[in-house]
């Protein structure tokens, strides 16, 4: 069976079984390996993307699901003059990575907040990162980075950025 949907602004034409999980389509597929197989049951967040701008787990959704919708994965994510989204320059400059295998999970849920909530509060990107797993335990220079890139933190000398395509002012 045929599926087609865009994936990081390109249209895409699959034939695969529609109860196969995107993320396998993604990685097999597409060839775009940047989001990552983690539990398999959704409980880890390493297979986050983006479908219609919202976070998903791919792992557990069925290619049928995204007929004729629009998805981003990590790849997708960057737009600056140099391939970094502004988060993930954040990430760098907080120095989250650490093994780094959770992380194109932790940057969609991330990206995915700060659409919809340019100015989170802690207990707000607490609640939206909820489920994205670290096993290095970089949770606390995760909320920094979110913090350095959204609204909230304006009154440092961080500019407002378009973030997932929300202007910002």
């Amino acid at each position: 069976m045929s599926t087609t949907f865009t994936i990081n602004g390109v249209r895409q034409t699959v034939d695969v079984d529609p109860a196969k999980p995107l993320l396998w389509v993604i990685r097999e597929q597409l060839a775009l390996t940047g989001t990552k197989f983690g539990c398999g049951i959704a409980q880890c967040g390493a297979c986050t993307v983006h479908i219609d701008g919202q976070a998903m787990r791919s792992c557990v959704t069925p290619i049928s699901a995204v007929e004729g919708r629009e998805v981003t994965t990590i790849e997708g994510l960057g737009s600056a003059p140099d391939g970094l989204h502004p988060l993930q320059q954040a990430w760098i400059e907080h120095q989250v990575p650490q093994c780094g295998y959770c992380q194109s999970g932790q940057l969609m849920s991330a990206a995915a907040l700060l659409a919809s909530n340019p100015a989170p509060s802690d207990e707000d990107i607490d609640n939206a990162m909820q489920g994205n797993v670290c096993r290095c335990g970089m949770y606390g220079r995760i909320r920094s980075a979110i913090k350095s890139v959204s609204v909230a933190d304006a009154g440092s000398e961080q500019l407002y950025y378009n973030v997932a395509g929300v202007d910002h002012g």
